[in-house]
């Protein structure tokens, strides 16, 4: 006889496949899991070598600020070495000009004038002095105008002093000294004969 099998197939169907869910489920939550969990780990990963990259550039950023600083620091010195090399060498060319200076205040000066005090400043000359006749004076003054060293000459002012039975003028005088050597470091102007530089 036929056997007929009575019991609920389509129960044990729903059963077999909820189970089949259940397991495809659990496997979809598994991959899913692993997949963050490696995601993070990956992200974790370049976030970590990235910050270390960033520590190396901050290190070679600092080193650098230090070497730009110490560069810096060096141009000033260099600046500064400059400045007075260019002094130096400003002085050692203008030495003989107070030589021609004195010489030429000492060919200048006529009979009867006698100077109490010379003062420079650069190039502006201020000479005070005593003369017998305000004549004089202006003979002082026509000798620093045809000098080659001095130029400009002006009278600051004249006073008469009477010393016992001598009349004296006191005077000063200014002039501007020419300079042997321009600021760009050519000769300004030409030596008078017999003079050396």
């Amino acid at each position: 006889m036929p056997r007929i099998n009575l019991l609920p197939w389509r129960a044990e169907l729903r059963q077999k496949r909820k189970k089949e869910f259940l397991v495809a489920l659990m496997g979809s939550l598994v991959v899913a899991a692993g997949t963050v969990y490696l995601s993070k780990l990956t992200v974790q990963g370049w976030t970590t070598a990235q910050e270390a990259r960033n520590g190396v550039l901050r290190s070679e950023i600092a080193a650098l600020d230090s070497q730009i600083a110490e560069i810096k620091t060096l141009e000033t010195q260099r600046d500064r070495l400059k400045a007075r090399m260019q002094i130096i060498t400003q002085l050692q060319r203008s030495r003989p000009e107070v030589v021609h200076l004195f010489d030429e205040l000492v060919n200048a000066i006529p009979e009867g004038v006698y100077l109490t005090e010379v003062t420079q400043q650069g190039t502006h000359i201020e000479v005070k002095g005593n003369a017998q006749s305000s004549t004089r004076v202006s003979a002082l003054m026509r000798n620093i105008d045809d000098s080659e060293w001095l130029r400009g000459p002006g009278l600051e002012g004249v006073n008469f002093v009477t010393a016992g039975t001598e009349r004296n003028a006191q005077f000063q005088v200014f002039a501007e000294q020419v300079p042997m050597v321009s600021p760009d470091d050519q000769v300004a102007v030409a030596a008078p004969q017999g003079a050396t530089r």
